[in-house]
């Protein structure tokens, strides 16, 4: 009778295929984690709700004449199209840090780095699918907001084509902008292994550094402020540059540098850490 029972669960054992964790395996892994996430949808969806809403009726509103109405500071399409997306940053920010720090809350960092020993793979993974699906979502709302608000500006001071110059590279730079706020935030979720702690140094960081900085020094204000991630990343997708503030290019590089130490600091940490 024992012979009986013992025999199928051995034969199951041995028809069972041994798999090898590869990253393309992770990275699929991580992906379906992504998409199975309630906050992601949600997230996805407020931002492009914010970026194409709050742009198209900032069109529709805009009165060269009004010095109060919403569009009063706004010199171009551009920046009337892209006037939401320093709210827009703060919903794929948080995305980041929910993508990281969320599983440490739940407990589910404990399967995920017991399927995956060797660690990094389970980061870099998380920072490529982050980039990967904002970079699509945070780009098209860029180019729906712009589109969208073309026909209330025909005619205006502010109107612009696509075709001119300057804009495609603004609206393509909004989207590359959002995506690297988005694993800045996942960077600084798996440094702090906390939502809550994660979330306040992300605004911290892109929103409160600047606050803090008005009370220094006229002279240090001038010379610091550009280097901020927020100041310096947001010039990406500037059409015109005030004095002192840094060109597009250069605020890529600055702002990618703070994104580089952030992912750095989180690697280190999960190799220290958790091995």
């Amino acid at each position: 009778m024992s012979a009986t029972l013992t025999a199928p669960a051995e034969a199951r054992t041995e028809a069972r295929p041994a798999y090898k964790v590869t990253f393309p395996r992770v990275l699929r892994a991580e992906w379906s984690k992504f998409l199975s996430l309630r906050s992601t949808w949600i997230t996805l969806g407020i931002s492009l709700l914010l970026l194409v809403g709050i742009g198209v009726m900032s069109a529709y509103r805009y009165n060269p004449a009004d010095l109060h109405g919403p569009g009063a500071d706004a010199k171009d399409a551009v920046t009337i199209a892209l006037r939401s997306s320093e709210l827009a940053q703060l919903a794929l920010g948080v995305l980041g840090v929910l993508l990281t720090a969320g599983e440490y809350t739940t407990g589910m960092i404990r399967s995920t780095l017991t399927a995956v020993p060797k660690r990094l793979p389970v980061l870099w993974s998380k920072l490529l699918v982050a980039f990967g699906a904002v970079i699509v979502v945070a780009t098209v709302g860029a180019f729906a907001s712009f589109l969208g608000g073309m026909g209330f500006l025909s005619g205006k001071p502010a109107a612009l084509s696509l075709d001119a110059s300057g804009v495609l590279r603004c609206l393509f730079g909004a989207g590359l902008y959002l995506a690297l706020v988005t694993v800045f935030g996942a960077a600084l979720g798996m440094l702090v292994r906390s939502v809550a702690g994660g979330i306040s140094l992300l605004i911290g960081t892109l929103m409160l550094f600047p606050i803090v900085l008005d009370i220094l020094p006229s002279s240090w204000n001038t010379n610091i402020t550009p280097y901020l991630p927020g100041e310096a990343g947001q010039q990406i997708f500037k059409l015109h540059t005030y004095s002192g503030a840094l060109s597009p290019g250069t605020g890529l590089w600055v702002f990618a540098a703070w994104v580089a130490v952030a992912v750095a600091g989180a690697a280190y940490r999960l190799v220290r850490s958790d091995s």
